[in-house]
């Protein structure tokens, strides 16, 4: 093998199957399974005691799965799309679940309540991994973009 040709190699960047991107698939997947999972338990056993919450509880999981998805197949753009759109459902409905739980059809802020979100008081039912998985997903999105424009 010639000296340029393992210096390219070295260059190129690194397969989602391996490294940092294979973890971030792997817990975009487990949070797409139990956001779908809670999601569709509320919408069929209790849709009619908050619907609006219920609702975003199902487009957190569509979001989930897109992102499990735009991740694992290198479709980097919708990657993009679902992830910016995860922190700020994430924001969005952490704030309000917070200040004004009324607004999304809740009696309380209770992130473990029965009529919480994945989003509630900033996915604090869920340790606080949807706040934080979005920020870590664009960064590496950043970087491979960086990597890939420079390889």
């Amino acid at each position: 093998m010639s000296a340029q040709t393992r210096s390219s190699r070295s260059r190129a960047p690194r397969s989602r199957a391996s490294g940092i991107g294979r973890v971030l698939v792997a817990v975009y997947a487990i949070l797409a399974i139990a956001a779908l999972g809670r999601s569709v338990f509320q919408i069929i056993d209790r849709f009619a005691e908050a619907p609006i919450a219920f609702t975003l509880s199902g487009v957190a999981a569509i979001v989930y799965v897109l992102a499990t998805l735009s991740l694992a197949l290198g479709w980097d753009r919708l990657a993009w799309v679902t992830i910016s759109f995860e922190l700020a459902g994430v924001l969005v409905i952490g704030t309000l679940s917070l200040v004004a739980p009324g607004v999304l059809g809740l009696e309380d802020s209770n992130p473990f309540g029965r009529e919480a979100t994945v989003w509630s008081a900033f996915g604090a039912g869920y340790l606080f991994v949807p706040l934080v998985l979005p920020v870590l997903g664009i960064l590496w999105l950043r970087r491979r973009a960086r990597v890939t424009a420079s390889a």
